[in-house]
């Protein structure tokens, strides 16, 4: 029921993932002291509370992970079984603000360069280049490039909105050169007689040539075959490139330029970002670029300008300059 409620919601695949996790842990949490099972209607705001402050105390989860699951509980009790919890607001846990890690941009050549595989190279580049997150840049498909008007259409990202991002001149080539390598294998897959590629909702239904057409090929197509994870009786499927490679290829490229620096794909954003903002870009054309829904989201990036905390004299150096200035006039003879 908590599945056929999300997609009823149009709630994202991961978000499902997520909800019915937190669901299945809480109800493995409640158990009578025999081992027998509790349902969730059995239960109220005392056996939430009391599941949230067992993330917090005994397993020591981060305030985000804490709030995720209290959100999967809420959402189970208030859309699945339509029961109205007392408040929570004490047990709301806030997440203290933190400095994003970021990049120089001669740290960023040094892991784009570090980067051997070309397909990978090319994903962190539009990352860096465009602001994209890693799942956004997993899922392009060969429509959303739109190489005249030197931009990307990135659709249905976080929160379900789309958004338009500049195409670096930089990704043009290698660009057109991976989707010429999408059409080939859009075309052996037609060839095999497959269902082609995956398409969103019901769109497969409404239009059933779409999985074959190259307007609707993913950039950077996956190496086999997969079956829809919420249609598993449905066909095989040529899906989008697994996030996990993306992420394996940023790591090592990080470790073998020698950056001291937690860096990840979601780096290369924060970077995309901080850059835009030290080149004089209003903050609000980044906040569009990121997508981000308040501009306060994106003001945690002016924390790391260089006219912050690096731009700033110590007070010290002042003083410290100033009798040295004092003693080299006393020095000069008359």
């Amino acid at each position: 029921m908590v599945r056929e409620k999300l997609r009823t919601l149009r709630y994202a695949w991961r978000t499902e993932q997520n909800y019915v996790m937190w669901v299945e842990q809480f109800v493995r949490f409640s158990r009578r002291k025999d081992g027998s099972w509790r349902h969730p209607r059995e239960m109220g705001g005392a056996d939430v509370e009391r599941f949230l402050t067992h993330l917090a105390v005994n397993r020591r989860v981060a305030a985000a992970t804490q709030r995720q699951a209290m959100c999967a509980l809420l959402f189970l009790y208030q859309h699945v079984l339509e029961i109205e919890l007392p408040r929570l607001e004490a047990m709301r846990p806030t997440r203290a603000p933190r400095i994003p890690e970021v990049l120089s941009r001669d740290e960023v050549r040094q892991l784009l360069e570090a980067m051997t595989h070309p397909t990978f190279q090319l994903m962190a580049e539009l990352m860096y280049g465009t602001g994209m997150r890693l799942m956004e840049c997993c899922r392009l498909r060969i429509k959303d490039i739109d190489f005249g008007r030197s931009q990307i259409v990135i659709r249905e990202g976080k929160g379900d909105k789309d958004r338009v991002v500049p195409l670096p001149d930089r990704c043009r080539e290698s660009l057109a050169v991976q989707i010429q390598r999408a059409r080939r294998v859009a075309k052996l897959d037609r060839q095999a007689n497959t269902a082609g590629v995956s398409l969103p909702h019901a769109f497969g239904r409404k239009s059933p040539g779409a999985g074959h057409s190259e307007l609707w090929q993913y950039i950077f197509p996956s190496k086999g075959l997969c079956k829809d994870p919420q249609d598993p009786t449905g066909p095989l499927l040529r899906h989008h490139i697994h996030e996990n490679g993306v992420q394996k290829a940023v790591k090592l490229a990080v470790q073998a330029s020698g950056i001291n620096k937690k860096a990840s794909c979601h780096t290369l954003r924060h970077s995309f970002a901080t850059h835009l903002l030290e080149n004089g870009y209003d903050i609000r054309t980044v906040q569009e670029l990121l997508g981000h829904k308040d501009v306060s989201t994106t003001m945690i990036y002016t924390h790391v300008l260089q006219k912050g905390a690096c731009g700033v004299r110590s007070p010290l150096d002042v003083m410290v300059c100033s009798s040295e200035t004092s003693r080299d006039v006393a020095a000069v003879p008359d």
